[in-house]
């Protein structure tokens, strides 16, 4: 049989399925639970005590979601693919979501510690294999912030930032930065050097080799295709 605890912090997460927390009354909790207001009180201390026990249950299975994650031979991958199962439990569970990473008071989550551990265990995973530019604990905490703000501004404002390609693309674009596994078209680099290049041609900051010009010019072009 469960504990008033247990009832109480499984009406709360029920609730949260439907409501945002401010909105969620302790007579409702305790109505759903079966139990007496001052319950919530001598398990808690108050309504912000159970908010935080909540958030530790909701990264409790955020991280048994993310411990199920399959791991391959390419760690980069699969840090595209953790980041992508942040992503799906979040708007699965938009009010549970921002009571984990939206703290309103201090202590926050202890969980938080725990989520950070298992995606600097990620990233290790990649220095290991050679592929970190960065200190794995830079890394690790860079991709946290980022993953959060993708997931808090698609919360807040889903009709311009919802989008799953947003996210695909702030993820390429921070996992590529850490990882040195950027993907991008090799001529925006040259086009990048030859319009320095001109610039400085144009100052008179800086003489040019006309064959050097002419060389990424041709660096530029799109390959011909063959016959």
């Amino acid at each position: 049989m469960s504990t008033a605890r247990e009832r109480i912090l499984e009406a709360t997460a029920e609730l949260l399925a439907t409501k945002a927390a401010p909105a969620i009354s302790t007579r409702a909790i305790c109505d759903r639970a079966g139990v007496g207001m001052p319950e919530i009180y001598r398990q808690f201390g108050d309504k912000q005590g159970l908010l935080t026990a909540v958030a530790d249950v909701g990264f409790e299975r955020f991280l048994a979601n993310k411990r199920r994650n399959p791991l391959t031979d390419d760690p980069v991958a699969d840090l595209r693919a953790a980041w992508d199962s942040h992503v799906a439990f979040a708007l699965r569970n938009p009010h549970l979501y921002r009571l984990m990473f939206t703290p309103a008071a201090e202590p926050g989550p202890r969980a938080i510690e725990d989520a950070q551990a298992l995606l600097l265990a990620a990233v290790e995973r990649c220095r290991d294999a050679g592929r970190l530019r960065t200190t794995p604990e830079l890394a690790g905490r860079s991709i946290l912030s980022a993953n959060v703000g993708v997931c808090l501004m698609a919360l807040s404002f889903p009709g311009a930032f919802g989008g799953l390609d947003i996210s695909r693309s702030v993820r390429d674009a921070v996992i590529g930065k850490v990882t040195g596994d950027e993907r991008e078209d090799a001529r925006v680099g040259t086009a990048t050097v030859l319009a320095q290049a001109l610039v400085g041609t144009l100052t008179g900051a800086a003489p040019v080799d006309p064959a050097a010009v002419d060389d990424l010019a041709r660096a530029l072009r799109p390959p011909t295709p063959e016959a």
